[in-house]
C-alpha cells in the first residue's frame, strides 16, 4: 500500500537535528548565491525518485552558489588543507521528499582540484566536474570565475562579481528558503539517497550583481534563466557538520 506523503517539514534558520558525531566536516567560506525563480514542472524532470521540486508561494528555484570549500576532514579529524580547500561553485534546485525533508539537488558541482573531483565521481557518483577556478576580492567587491576542463561539455564557464552589502538583521521566509537547507538528495547506485547537515545560522549581507556571464546553468542541462535574479546574497560563511545518512542512504557533498 502506497504511503501518503508527509507534509514538508518547516523553514527554520537553525538546523532541525543536532550533529554529535559527525561524518564529514568542512567550511564553506565567501559564498555568494544567485537564484532565479522557475516554473516547477521545468525543473522536476531533473529531480531524484522520491522528490518534488521544493516550493515557495507556488514558485521554485535554479541556483548558481560560488564559494571557497575550507579544510573538509573526516569524522572527528582535522581538515586537509591542500586538497580539502578549493574553489567551488553548484548549479542546485531544491526538494522535498516524501519524508517531508526539505533539501538540495546538485545538478553540477565545478571544482579546482583533480583527485576531489575524481573520488566524488567514481565512489559517490556525484556530478563534480574539474575546473579552472579563482576568487578575487577588491575592496567590497569579490569576482569568481570558473572554466571547465574535464569531463564537459569542455569550457562551460561562469564569471560572477558582487558587491558586498549591509549584514541582514532578519531575512525574509525567501532568504531562509533558499539558504537554510538541511539536506541534499540524490542517487546512489539507483537508490534514493538523503544526508543531512547542520551548521550555525547563516550570517547573510545584502549583495549587489555587478557581472553575471555563464553557462554552467544550460551545461547542467536546465532551462536557462530568464530574466534579472530573484535574490543575489552574500555570506562570509560557516562551519558544517555532516550526520549520518538516514533512510533512505547518502553520501555527503556542500
Amino acid at each position: 500500500m502506497a504511503v501518503a506523503p508527509t507534509a514538508p517539514e518547516p523553514i527554520t534558520p537553525a538546523p532541525l537535528r543536532s550533529t554529535p558525531n559527525p561524518l564529514l566536516t568542512q567550511s564553506w567560506l565567501d559564498l555568494a548565491f544567485v537564484h532565479w525563480a522557475v516554473d516547477p514542472a521545468d525543473v522536476a524532470p531533473f529531480l531524484p525518485a522520491g522528490t518534488v521540486p521544493d516550493t515557495l508561494d507556488g514558485v521554485t528555484y535554479v541556483g548558481l552558489v560560488a564559494f571557497r570549500m575550507h579544510r573538509v576532514g573526516w569524522f572527528r579529524l582535522p581538515g586537509v588543507p591542500y586538497l580539502g580547500t578549493f574553489p567551488e561553485t553548484n548549479v542546485r534546485l531544491y526538494s522535498v521528499d516524501t519524508h517531508g525533508r526539505r533539501g538540495v539537488v546538485f545538478r553540477s558541482l565545478d571544482a579546482s582540484r583533480l583527485i576531489p573531483v575524481a573520488v566524488a565521481r567514481t565512489a559517490f557518483r556525484l556530478p563534480y566536474l574539474w575546473s579552472r577556478m579563482t576568487i578575487r576580492r577588491s575592496g567590497d567587491s569579490i569576482t569568481y570565475t570558473s572554466t571547465r576542463r574535464w569531463p564537459g561539455p569542455r569550457g562551460a564557464h561562469s564569471r560572477i562579481t558582487v558587491r558586498v552589502g549591509e549584514p541582514i538583521a532578519e531575512p525574509t521566509e525567501l532568504e531562509h528558503f533558499l539558504t537554510a537547507r538541511w539536506g541534499m538528495h540524490n542517487t546512489f547506485f539507483g537508490r534514493p539517497m538523503y544526508l543531512p547537515n547542520t551548521h550555525p545560522r547563516w550570517p547573510l549581507h545584502r549583495a549587489d550583481l555587478l557581472e553575471c556571464e555563464e553557462d554552467l546553468v544550460v551545461a547542467a542541462g536546465l532551462p536557462e534563466p530568464a530574466g534579472e535574479p530573484a535574490s543575489v546574497l552574500y555570506s562570509p560563511g560557516v562551519p558544517v557538520r555532516f550526520g549520518r545518512p538516514g533512510r533512505p542512504g547518502g553520501i555527503p557533498t556542500p
